[in-house]
């Protein structure tokens, strides 16, 4: 379908810090791509993998975001906590259960209430916008885990975000920073002894090669949030926006359920070239995050978010 709109044209990016042969980028591609065709050509929104190679933190991209030096962006709830602290609460260890049960929530009150907060601070989420990374476990070097025990001393290699760097903290292990494009060769060079990510990424970044166990712990969920320059969607108008909120919808569905599937395929695959995978007890990590972590966090997110948070999946304190 093809929607008549008025000029003047708009043209903007892109971003988003997945190689082009990720779960991410080919999915921003037809959505973009549809809504330039629906619109006649007058938005034309190109996509940048690797964030166009610009050397910059995760919070200087967002920062170009809100001033209009970048129109889009997707990126983990994590890495808006610095602007905005309750969208950690996307990666709260042990809370989510399964796939379907993040988008509704997140694309329900819950949703509702962090976009509303990011608003406030100069950034629009936009709705149906969360992509699908998954649920995230440890790939290790040289040692298996079987039980929370096992972390002590590990030092292991988390993305930006306090909440990770509290988890595996109080998990016993030591965090450590490493960009992502560079972990490779930060696990070749042991200069990590692990690292934890959905296996989507595991796959993508060819970290097979370097690690030989990961531990399905499932520790985490994690997402990728299309985040936009407020004043940039707000000269698109209603008629552009509804095209967008459409494609959108549409398009990030089809990135979710090909996500998932590829996570659940990705086991027997990697098993295929030579990991070994261990199923740990998962009780024991949450007896260490049972008392002082989740009341820190709760404080944190604040009540109308922590009730928002169990109303989909039960009482965590």
């Amino acid at each position: 379908m093809t929607v008549n709109i008025a000029p003047p044209h708009w043209r903007g990016r892109q971003f988003h810090y997945q190689p082009v042969a990720s779960h991410v980028h080919p999915f921003l591609i037809d959505l973009w791509d549809a809504v330039r065709t629906e619109t006649g050509g007058r938005l034309d929104i190109g996509v940048h993998a690797d964030n166009a190679g610009l050397k910059a933190t995760h919070a200087e991209i967002i920062d170009k975001v809100k001033r209009g030096e970048i129109e889009f962006y997707a990126v983990m709830g994590s890495l808006l906590g610095p602007l905005s602290p309750v969208y950690e609460i996307q990666g709260l260890p042990f809370a989510y259960t399964r796939e379907v049960q993040v988008y509704s929530m997140m694309d329900g009150a819950l949703g509702d209430y962090l976009r509303s907060d990011l608003a406030t601070r100069g950034v629009y989420a936009v709705p149906f916008g969360l992509l699908e990374n998954g649920f995230r476990h440890i790939s290790t070097v040289d040692r298996a885990i079987h039980r929370a025990d096992d972390l002590a001393g590990l030092r292991i290699r988390v993305p930006e975000g306090r909440i990770f760097d509290d988890a595996f903290k109080s998990l016993g292990a030591t965090p450590l920073p490493v960009f992502v494009l560079d972990l490779h060769r930060a696990l070749a060079e042991r200069r990590v002894d692990a690292q934890e990510n959905p296996l989507a990424i595991t796959d993508s970044l060819k970290l097979e090669e370097v690690t030989r166990f990961i531990a399905l712990t499932s520790h985490m969920w994690s997402g990728f949030n299309l985040i936009a320059n407020p004043a940039f969607w707000e000269r698109l108008g209603p008629d552009v926006q509804t095209v967008v909120l459409r494609n959108v919808k549409k398009h990030v569905g089809r990135q979710r359920e090909h996500t998932a599937r590829l996570n659940r395929e990705l086991e027997a695959k990697l098993a295929q070239r030579g990991i070994r995978f261990t199923r740990p007890d998962i009780a024991t990590f949450r007896e260490r995050l049972a008392g002082g972590f989740y009341a820190r966090w709760k404080a944190e997110f604040g009540a109308k978010a922590w009730a928002l948070l169990e109303a989909g999946v039960g009482e965590l304190l």
